[in-house]
């Protein structure tokens, strides 16, 4: 997959390193550079542009503000040497941030993390049940989790805990979210707050499953459909 990108940076220097990199990395084809923003606008309107490298803090107008002025925004990676963006910069699904300066191994992971998430987005419907992992915000950027990684998550109002056997990962999203990503019935809700893995159940016990040291309570409401998918897998 060849992903038609535009560099936006105001220091003409930054923009040569992003050139560089660019013309070094095979599934990227650099369509134009931009040291002026509103330029960059007109031509991104009238192109097909499906990846910004963007820098935030520019004289004219912010990347921040040039992202929110496309109508159809493409993916972007900002560039930036100021890490007190990344909270509104997150809010924006930005795919990654990298921080100034950085080297050529962490500008490819950004550049595979899109590809990744491309070709995720673009997968046919009846792809989704057959997926090995997805896609959620989390921590500045948009992440890859591997579902056989997640053992259970729990929900507080707008955001979910996602445990996996590497870490805790938080995201922004609702508990109606997350179970719409997740194929059915490995994945199951059991309570208002909880979805488990059927993979990762230990055990269940007075309507309590143990998954490793924790132990989650089966809701009443949720009770039935449980136990009548814990027996149609036995």
């Amino acid at each position: 997959m060849t992903i038609s990108c535009v560099a936006i940076d105001d220091e003409p220097i930054a923009l040569e390193v992003l050139e560089e990199y660019i013309s070094r990395t095979p599934n990227l084809e650099l369509l134009k550079t931009f040291t002026d923003g509103y330029k960059a606008i007109e031509y991104i309107k009238e192109n097909k542009v499906q990846l910004l490298f963007l820098d935030i803090q520019m004289p004219q107008i912010t990347g921040i503000q040039l992202l929110k002025s496309l109508p159809e925004p493409p993916l972007v990676i900002f560039t930036t040497a100021y890490s007190n963006y990344a909270i509104e910069g997150f809010n924006l699904n930005a795919i990654d941030f990298l921080l100034k300066p950085f080297e050529y191994d962490r500008f490819l992971k950004a550049v595979n993390k899109v590809s990744e998430y491309m070709t995720y987005r673009e997968r046919p419907a009846e792809a989704v049940t057959n997926s090995s992992f997805i896609f959620v915000k989390s921590d500045y950027q948009i992440v890859k989790i591997d579902l056989s990684d997640i053992s259970m998550i729990e929900g507080m109002d707008d955001y979910v805990k996602i445990f996996t056997s590497k870490k805790m990962i938080l995201s922004n999203m609702t508990m109606k979210d997350i179970l719409s990503k997740l194929p059915s019935p490995d994945f199951t809700r059991v309570h208002r707050s909880f979805i488990v893995s059927l993979g990762h159940i230990e055990s269940v016990r007075n309507k309590r499953i143990k998954i490793g040291e924790k132990f989650i309570p089966v809701g009443d409401s949720f009770a039935e459909s449980f136990y009548k998918l814990l027996g149609e897998k036995g």
